[in-house]
């Protein structure tokens, strides 16, 4: 059969361009083509910087562009928004107001998930004090976590422009709504690498019965290389599912299978030259060096019986707190994005497991001592100064009480609230013992020293040696970065850094 012309000519010049590059990587008499596959792969396997430094991707600093202040990161994100007005943003005002009518001003241009009509102000439900030499307010829910107060760090002031959930968690990993971008965790991998050979760079762990919102995404590589994507652990049973070898195939029959895989691998990438066949390459050889050293990373029967009083920890419990004492572990191993997702915060008090009187004190009493032990934990083995732990969730909570078709409800709850949250900070170079920010009489806006999320990644980029602007990623003509390109007014907040 005889192609029409210009098929024909569209299938000689795919041959020529594919024959091209084939012969670049693999015949080229200078050997580029076996060394830029050598390189790579060192990338994928060694022990810091990204995994990718050819051509078509930007050359970072292996080190950064500043001195790093912190070398690691612990993420604790409470999926659903806990309540500011509950546990560290004290307002006195607020109470006066309770059961009151909210004020028409409140509510005019708002945007509410389930509030409708003329809500009712609700004051704080807890009583609140001060704590440690710093003064810092909180609630007491938390009581064990106040005790370490004095290394904490909070931002009062932060506020996003997402009132749903999913997306509101997506602004906060990954820069923006949409679904695609890089998490927070795959951009610091991808500027800075692993610290150990063995685990893989980014870590992730849930707790609370279920993954976020956004699901997966919020700890995707979006369109960063898929070796930087986290990699989801579990506290109870194997770390990873099917880990193991098959019952009756030994390590070295395995060995033999990876290495013939590999060299399959290999070839492809050579002729095709898609890095993600890189990718598969550095997954398989992880997954085998992981099978003895996750195994001991994530054994928490390992450590003694004072560790786990003090985290309140059960081994072979799915639970927050097993959750915490591993991010500690994996710390010690050199992990360098340990991301804890606990859901089950979402205080609607639509029912009684998420009620402010209800589900909440018990979100609250899960993770109170382990929070309070992983900050002291860390200290005691001098592991605080160049970790850098992070505690919040997407958005605030509503100083009216949440109604359901107008109608206020029997048990008490708060809306969605993107206009002001509290998250804090310890360790990795931020101030001990400080506050950044306030919002309103009210808790409803910030209004002094307003952080967004764009300013929040661009801080915490900072803490790991980078400039939010040069850490880019060419995608389509424009060259992304974590702090959203379409944010040009981010700013690293220099006030709490120490």
């Amino acid at each position: 059969m005889t192609l029409p012309m210009n098929t024909q000519f569209d299938i000689q010049q795919h041959a020529l361009i594919h024959s091209t590059r084939r012969h670049f990587l693999r015949d080229c008499s200078s050997g580029l083509g076996a060394l830029w596959l050598a390189s790579t792969m060192g990338r994928a396997w060694g022990a810091s910087g990204p995994l990718l430094k050819d051509s078509t991707h930007p050359l970072l600093p292996d080190k950064g562009h500043f001195t790093a202040r912190a070398q690691r990161v612990i993420y604790l994100h409470m999926a659903g928004a806990p309540s500011q007005l509950e546990l560290f943003d004290y307002k006195p005002m607020l109470q006066k107001l309770d059961g009151k009518d909210c004020p028409a001003s409140l509510l005019a241009g708002k945007q509410f998930a389930f509030i409708q009509g003329v809500p009712k102000m609700l004051g704080p439900q807890y009583p609140f004090r001060q704590h440690g030499q710093s003064g810092q307010w909180f609630s007491d829910r938390l009581p064990k976590l106040a005790g370490v107060a004095d290394d904490l760090c909070f931002i009062k002031s932060m506020h996003t422009d997402q009132f749903n959930h999913g997306p509101a968690q997506l602004v906060m990993h990954t820069g923006t709504q949409n679904p695609g971008f890089p998490s927070a965790g795959a951009w610091a991998t991808y500027g800075l690498g692993s610290e150990n050979q063995n685990l893989p760079g980014f870590i992730v762990l849930t707790s609370g019965g279920k993954n976020p919102d956004a699901g997966k995404s919020v700890w995707g590589s979006g369109f960063l290389p898929s070796v930087y994507q986290g990699v989801q652990c579990r506290s109870q049973g194997e770390p990873v599912l099917f880990i193991s070898n098959p019952e009756g195939i030994s390590r070295s029959q395995r060995r033999l299978t990876l290495d013939a895989l590999a060299e399959l691998n290999q070839r492809t990438a050579a002729e095709v030259g898609d890095p993600e066949t890189l990718t598969r390459i550095a997954q398989y050889e992880m997954a085998f060096r992981m099978q003895t050293s996750a195994t001991d990373a994530f054994d928490i029967k390992q450590e003694p019986e004072h560790i786990h009083r003090l985290y309140g920890t059960e081994p072979g419990k799915d639970s927050f707190a097993n959750n915490c004492l591993l991010a500690r572990r994996l710390a010690e191993r050199g992990v360098r994005f340990i991301q804890l997702f606990d859901w089950g915060w979402d205080s609607h008090g639509a029912a009684a497991h998420e009620a402010l009187n209800g589900g909440f004190k018990d979100k609250c009493q899960s993770v109170d001592q382990p929070l309070a032990a992983l900050i002291t934990d860390l200290k005691q083995r001098g592991l605080l100064d160049d970790t850098l732990v992070v505690w919040g969730g997407e958005f605030g909570r509503t100083p009216m009480q949440e109604n359901r078709g107008g109608k206020t409800m029997k048990l008490i709850g708060r809306d969605h609230n993107p206009g002001a949250f509290t998250v804090w900070m310890a360790g990795g170079g931020v101030k001990p013992g400080f506050s950044f920010g306030q919002t309103d009489d009210l808790g409803y806006e910030a209004v002094d020293n307003k952080v967004s999320p764009h300013d929040f990644h661009a801080t915490l980029l900072r803490l790991l040696g980078f400039d939010h602007q040069r850490l880019t990623y060419p995608v389509s003509g424009a060259n992304h970065r974590l702090s959203n390109i379409t944010k040009p007014g981010s700013r690293v907040v220099q006030e709490i850094l120490a």
